[in-house]
């Protein structure tokens, strides 16, 4: 009988686990969506903007060229007004469609009204143009303004919802272990049955952390290196998170992070952490105002006031080798150049502290290059007497491995755990980003 409960709470234990993660994975789904027509959205406004200027192109100077460019503009208009449609009606976001639709009524409306009379007669008044323009594109952008608002709700909430169900995943879990411990203490004849299936349970969140944590994709004159290592020897699990993104053909989106905290609970923030910044990533490009909407977006999903986050998010183009970063509290971030090492400065507090801004720097590096990040377990390991490592000692063990990123990622785990005696005080990550200058490979 206990043997055929035991089946039954496991099972139900294991559907509920794989119901959660399907429906995860479908919020991120929809948050994907969201971003896209985020992206969409901002288009719609710059290409209204192209299809004034093309007309005012044309009437001050009567080049053909203003005419193609105006009907390019157009089309391109139609289409991401489509996107954007798509994805409103897949959310069920009717007030924000019905607002769409008046947007590409009145866009429809200025081009019959005031495009294409003063295409046909170039002649007219400039003064008049810029009357009627200012009517339309007053009323256009007040009207987008209102479904950017509607959509940055949306994607926000999206992401608390996704916050929400992993907590009760990990407190459905939690409640299943504390069952299945009890009856190990009730039923010693089934003790070994049971540690079995806490083996299973954490093996899943094992592999529920590795898909939170970025394989790091292929960026074109890049070669990435990466490594991790928890401190809890029970759950390769921990508050440490690195992400490699592609935002476009040669800019690459780096990020690494470090929560406060260890083991599951800290392991949750990061996935929000990843997530968030991707979307904002998507519709911004400095790093330091990345920093700023992701710390209020902090501050008003994750409700643990003693919860803080240092992070390094850089903007890395592949084809200048320009990196242009900004550093909340995170000054485990390294740049090694044929001449030694250089530590990255920090540029703001950290985050979920206080409404601070964050300074964006820029940094252009050279042929054979590498940005080293790490996350504190690098600079506060110690050794068997209990000396930290520091930044001096960081860049030292840096300086002394590997010139390609990987060894030097798998060199800089093994050194810190040797450094320990094989024990870690806290989780470390390493993502490791060589360059490599197209001229130069060129050549």
């Amino acid at each position: 009988m206990f043997t055929v409960f035991l089946v039954i709470v496991l099972a139900v234990a294991v559907q509920g686990a794989f119901q959660t993660r399907a429906s995860i994975a479908q919020t991120f789904d929809r948050q994907s969506r969201i971003e896209q027509a985020q992206v969409a959205l901002e288009e719609l406004l710059r290409l209204q903007i192209d299809e004034e200027n093309s007309v005012r192109g044309y009437i001050l100077n009567r080049d053909l060229f203003y005419l193609q460019q105006y009907a390019g503009a157009v089309a391109s208009f139609d289409r991401k007004e489509q996107t954007v449609r798509l994805a409103l009606e897949a959310e069920q976001l009717n007030g924000a469609l019905t607002m769409l639709e008046q947007y590409a009524t009145l866009q429809q409306q200025w081009r019959t009204q005031v495009a294409r009379p003063m295409l046909a007669r170039p002649d007219r008044s400039m003064e008049e143009i810029d009357k009627q323009n200012k009517a339309f594109s007053d009323y256009e952008n007040r009207t987008a303004d209102a479904i950017r608002l509607v959509l940055a709700n949306t994607n926000a909430a999206l992401a608390l919802s996704t916050q929400t169900q992993i907590n009760q995943t990990l407190y459905v879990r939690a409640f299943w272990l504390l069952v299945f411990g009890l009856m190990t203490i009730l039923f010693n004849a089934y003790g070994s049955r049971v540690s079995k299936e806490l083996e299973e349970e954490r093996t899943t969140t094992e592999i529920l952390q590795r898909a939170f944590r970025s394989q790091h994709v292929p960026l074109p004159n890049c070669e990435v290196g990466s490594a991790y290592l928890a401190a809890s020897s029970h759950l390769a699990v921990g508050g440490d998170v690195f992400d490699v993104y592609r935002l476009s053909g040669n800019l690459a989106l780096v990020l690494i992070a470090d929560v406060s905290g260890k083991g599951v609970d800290a392991a949750v923030i990061t996935a929000f952490i990843k997530f968030t910044i991707r979307g904002i990533a998507l519709r911004r490009r400095d790093p330091g105002a990345m920093l700023a909407e992701f710390n209020t977006a902090f501050a008003q999903t994750v409700e643990n006031p003693y919860l803080f986050v240092s992070m390094f998010v850089g903007v890395l183009d592949t084809q200048t080798l320009q990196l242009r970063y900004a550093s909340a509290g995170h000054d485990s971030a390294f740049v090694r150049r044929s001449t030694g090492v250089q530590q990255l400065a920090v540029t703001g507090p950290v985050l979920g502290v206080m409404e601070e801004p964050f300074e964006t720097k820029t940094l252009f590096l050279e042929d054979g290059d590498m940005l080293v990040l790490a996350t504190d377990g690098l600079t506060e390991a110690r050794d068997r007497s209990g000396e930290q490592l520091h930044e001096e000692g960081a860049m030292r063990l840096i300086e002394q491995s590997s010139v390609h990123p990987q060894p030097l990622a798998d060199e800089l785990i093994a050194r810190v755990k040797a450094l320990g005696g094989n024990t870690m005080r806290d989780d470390l990550a390493i993502l490791a980003i060589r360059v490599r200058d197209p001229q130069v490979s060129d050549a």
